[in-house]
């Protein structure tokens, strides 16, 4: 009955595109509801223009006590013509079913939702929290606000179980994660005149090359940790855009780049050597022809990263869940190393479906992890 229930729940939550541009209401009313004929009261937490929301409820009565289960609601755009299918229309071949936000991450939402009625009657001694953010795509903005709510409540959750999709394997890091948008303005003119101007794009190559330099020496100094696929802290330049055409000296050229790091690395180091070389080295020589030219850096996402004891409690009792020995750590970012550092919460990621199927056309999970990911609640429960 459970697996029926959580696919019917997983059905309902597909249907809803929560494309991290758009809304995310319509979806976060359905779980209010849902909840409400459980008689479980939600808060739900709302962004500055009212448009998204994260919700937060609590099951049991002993508030200062119990697990909170963590993911997001947004998903990533479903575009091109790609698709078998309808994303938004859950679809089941053989043993899968697809749709966008299957494996990323509905499903281990629809599982949670499906076992609220046994919750209820297990009369649990300690208390379930659910935590579904918004905005997590897009740097993990939404569940901020959320943390602000917790931080400020008098009863917190002791342990914290995220939902991304791990093929129910239990990961005990990640790396944080921050990225900034630059801003070059140089002096546009006539390119017969070139050295008159200050050409934004060859600056804006400047730095990114020095950008590319300091993740060359990351690769081959570190710090390291081989539980990762790749080791060590990386810089990557993924976004530019400059230029207006090709007779004229470009005054603006923009572009994005990111730090995932380790935990044993500290972003800010980086980002002070990069600011220096800008400050020490670029800006002057722009400002020799007008002073008017410089360098802007913006911020547009942090989080840290996740790292939690092998040998910790948490980790002990959901390998003894999973009859599992291993553990791992993953390329993919959430906000485990929120709650972790904000919080103070011991925080793992669990979830069913696999990363690489996510981001992609034909978004898919196995029934076989959907079952999985069932078992596992309903051990958690007991």
């Amino acid at each position: 009955m459970s697996e029926e229930l959580s696919i019917k729940i997983l059905k309902n939550l597909i249907s809803f595109d929560t494309t991290s541009y758009k809304s995310n209401l319509h979806l976060i009313k359905y779980i209010e509801k849902y909840l409400d004929t459980f008689n479980i009261k939600s808060h739900l937490i709302y962004d500055t223009t009212g448009k998204k929301a994260n919700i937060y409820a609590t099951i049991g009565s002993n508030k200062n006590e119990g697990i909170m289960l963590s993911g997001h609601t947004d998903v990533v755009p479903a575009i091109g013509n790609n698709w078998n299918s309808d994303p938004f229309n859950l679809t089941k071949k053989k043993n899968k079913l697809y749709g966008r936000g299957t494996a990323d991450m509905k499903s281990f939402i629809a599982l949670v939702l499906s076992r609220i009625p046994q919750i209820i009657k297990s009369n649990l001694s300690k208390s379930f929290h659910l935590a579904f953010s918004y905005d997590e795509e897009v740097g993990c903005l939404g569940v901020h606000r959320l943390i602000d709510l917790l931080e400020n409540t008098e009863f917190k959750p002791t342990l914290c179980i995220v939902g991304e999709p791990t093929n129910m394997e239990i990961v005990i890091g990640h790396k944080g994660k921050c990225s900034h948008e630059v801003e070059v303005k140089g002096l546009a003119c006539h390119s017969g005149q070139a050295p008159l101007g200050v050409n934004a794009i060859n600056y804006a190559t400047k730095l990114i090359s020095f950008i590319l330099d300091l993740a060359k020496q990351k690769s081959i100094n570190g710090p390291f940790d081989y539980d990762y696929e790749i080791p060590y802290t990386t810089l990557h330049t993924g976004v530019i855009s400059g230029g207006t055409v090709i007779n004229i000296v470009p005054e603006l050229c923009n572009f994005e780049f990111e730090i995932r790091y380790l935990k044993e690395d500290n972003p800010k180091d980086l980002m002070d050597k990069i600011k220096a070389y800008s400050n020490e080295y670029l800006i002057p020589e722009m400002n020799k022809i007008s002073d008017k030219t410089g360098i802007n850096f913006k911020e547009k996402i942090y989080y840290p990263g996740l790292s939690i004891d092998k040998n910790s409690e948490l980790v002990k009792m959901i390998k003894e869940i999973l009859n599992e020995k291993k553990h791992k750590k993953v390329i993919f970012g959430t906000e485990a190393g929120l709650f972790q550092e904000k919080l103070n919460i011991p925080t793992v990621v669990c979830g069913p479906g696999s990363i690489n199927q996510a981001h992609k056309a034909n978004e898919y999970i196995d029934i076989g992890q959907l079952k999985k990911g069932g078992i596992f609640l309903d051990k958690l429960i007991q």
